[in-house]
């Protein structure tokens, strides 16, 4: 009988991964990573129509089922690719591998992964990327990074969406930052109503900061 513990996946993973950063070489790459309706995609609309002239970009979109974001991505004239977990609750660094060798990562700066809507298993899975970024919606209250630390405290930064909906919730932001500088006293903390702009410009010079530090290694 042959048993296979956790440790063991994880150390595979991570062994992959760090072909993966071998693989993207220049190409800055970001995982994003939030529960499902927190507005990941509707963020990465926004990021690539702001940056699609400045940078060329890509996506490697992550879903259970469907292909459904990969389209909503295509309208902008950039590659993108969806990978189906078929019932996975996360990205693993063996099959972002293999989607991304069928981009061509030299004319790319840089990739986003949009992972599959989850706060807990897509922290787990290194995939080789140079920043985690976590996306927590007001609507799902501001207990979440206290209650799924290990998101929080490796994200590079965490985008606070949907802050429109503020006056409609019981979401504490003062408690909700308190916890996430309690876990990451680095990353910053960008508040944003993505559908109306509201925020973007601190999330995008954030991403101009990343990539050039990525290009001048």
């Amino acid at each position: 009988m042959k048993v296979y513990m956790e440790q063991d996946i994880l150390q595979e993973n991570d062994d992959q991964a760090d072909e993966n950063r071998l693989l993207f070489g220049n190409t800055l790459v970001v995982n994003i990573i939030g529960s499902p309706g927190c507005g990941k995609t509707t963020l990465l609309e926004k990021t690539i129509e702001a940056l699609k002239d400045e940078y060329r970009l890509a996506v490697i979109e992550g879903d259970i089922y469907t292909t459904k974001d990969s389209e909503r991505i295509e309208k902008f004239g950039i590659p993108s690719i969806q990978i189906n977990t078929a019932g996975g609750c996360h990205l693993s660094a063996e099959i972002t591998s293999k989607a991304a060798s069928d981009l061509d990562l030299d004319d790319i700066d840089i990739l986003f992964i949009e992972n599959v809507g989850n706060l807990v298993c897509p922290a787990e899975f290194d995939l080789g990327e140079d920043s985690k970024v976590a996306v927590l919606s007001v609507v799902e209250g501001d207990d979440k990074p206290a209650k799924y630390p290990l998101l929080f405290s490796e994200a590079g930064a965490v985008l606070l969406t949907k802050t429109d909906l503020l006056p409609y919730t019981n979401f504490d932001k003062a408690s909700a930052e308190k916890d996430i500088r309690a876990l990451n006293g680095d990353a910053p903390i960008y508040e944003m109503n993505v559908l109306k702009g509201e925020g973007m410009d601190k999330w995008l010079d954030w991403l101009r900061v990343q990539h050039k530090a990525k290009t001048i290694k």
